[in-house]
């Protein structure tokens, strides 16, 4: 095979990463993304685990993410009075990370990075404001898919396409049949995030996070630009009933009718709540989105194959972003190491990459209802029980066993690929 020629699809941290490693494996790559510009809004994201290990292997990568991190001193939990009753800390330590990750940064900083590490390769091209109309692979799967595009770009064959725009992937509904919603497994919580001009907290560096009946949580911190980060998370009892579908009917709707659902759902709720609504509406670097796994059973499919939330969305576990960031590692090594066979390639990523996917799923248990209890009662007793541990040394040892190491000992064993210049 000549020099493989790919195109990822979508340009939010898995998009640029997948391109930049397999850039470096010798391939020709097309990045293309719906929307007109790189994406600089969202959540802020912790890279842990392997993620640090992948981040670790890219040149000038760790200094850049630094210089954008939003680091915070530790999260107080409140009483609706304000009153703190426990409190996480981080580390301080980037070896051994707490709850609180060393490595905190907003989603659109992290995109911008990978972005800046990988336009400038002459084997990289970016493409935004550009979608797939169509995708026809032959029936034996063997051979280049034909790409047609929705605004212009040229109809081309590649070698390999590669779904890296998200959960609910409309790429991996033309490559796998469907649609974006299958290989869903919802969790019944969704999530959104703000910035403010006020400073509700008062410029500490300690953030705040309060909890109020019917599993709605807050948390507010500093803004290193200003004003104060906002995060909403509205977690309901994981059953078979589907009670994100009001949140998923307010998004079709456009920003101002799911700002508007958002201001609803935390009316009364009190705390500082009603301050951060009333700023809600105005904010305009408002992010939402639903929380769900996703679980394929195969992460390809001839010559086509996923990436990051695409393929293996991990829900409420805080792993995505490591997990995007090794599998597009993964990926790219595999195919440079069976250069010429891309099926082999394949299948080496998926055999590497499936332990470390069933393993980052996980869900640890009771931690829905930890983080925002349904009821006053559960509400009162969480905060006691944390009271409690935050208290005693109990909580320094829950955080080494839950809020994982850095780096230390690789347990997933990721090789040291023979990179292609």
């Amino acid at each position: 095979m000549s020099q493989l020629k790919a195109l990822v699809v979508g340009a939010s941290v898995a998009g640029p990463m997948a391109a930049y490693w397999l850039a470096k494996a010798g391939a020709r790559v097309t990045v293309i993304d719906r929307f007109p510009r790189l994406r600089t809004n969202g959540q802020a994201i912790d890279i842990r685990t392997t993620g640090v290990t992948v981040m670790r292997k890219i040149p000038g990568m760790e200094a850049a993410v630094r210089a954008k991190m939003t680091p915070i001193e530790g999260m107080s939990f409140v009483r609706e009075d304000g009153r703190p009753y426990g409190i996480i800390r981080a580390t301080g330590n980037p070896e051994h990370q707490s709850l609180l990750s060393e490595y905190e940064i907003l989603r659109g900083d992290l995109a911008q990075v990978l972005f800046d590490l990988s336009k400038n390769n002459e084997n990289v091209q970016y493409v935004f404001g550009e979608q797939i109309a169509s995708m026809q692979q032959n029936e034996k799967d063997d051979g280049p898919i034909k790409v047609e595009f929705a605004n212009g770009l040229r109809t081309s064959e590649y070698d390999l396409v590669v779904a890296c725009d998200g959960a609910t992937s409309r790429t991996r509904a033309m490559g796998f049949g469907g649609s974006d919603r299958d290989y869903t497994d919802p969790v019944n919580s969704w999530a959104a995030f703000f910035s403010i001009e006020q400073d509700l907290i008062k410029g500490s560096e300690v953030a705040q996070a309060y909890s109020a009946v019917g599993g709605r949580f807050i948390a507010i911190k500093n803004d290193p630009k200003g004003g104060n980060q906002v995060t909403l998370m509205g977690i309901h009892p994981r059953d078979k009933r589907d009670l994100t579908l009001p949140f998923r009917e307010a998004v079709k709707q456009g920003e101002e009718a799911l700002k508007r659902f958002v201001a609803q759902h935390y009316k009364g709720v009190g705390w500082k709540t009603e301050e951060a609504m009333e700023a809600l509406m105005g904010s305009s670097d408002f992010y939402a989105n639903e929380m769900v796994q996703v679980k394929v059973p195969s992460l390809y499919k001839g010559r086509f194959t996923l990436v990051g939330d695409a393929g293996y969305a991990p829900g409420p576990t805080g792993t995505g972003t490591s997990l995007a960031m090794t599998g597009a590692y993964v990926l790219a090594g595999e195919v440079g190491k069976h250069k010429g066979d891309l099926a082999a390639g394949l299948k080496g990523y998926e055999e590497r990459m499936r332990p470390i996917i069933d393993d980052m799923q996980k869900i640890p248990p009771l931690v829905p209802g930890i983080v925002a209890p349904q009821t006053a009662w559960g509400i009162w007793l969480r905060n006691n029980i944390f009271a409690f541990v935050a208290w005693t040394n109990i909580l320094e040892y829950a955080q080494k066993l839950f809020g994982g190491s850095a780096t230390g000992t690789d347990k997933y064993g990721l090789p040291d690929y023979d990179w292609v210049a």
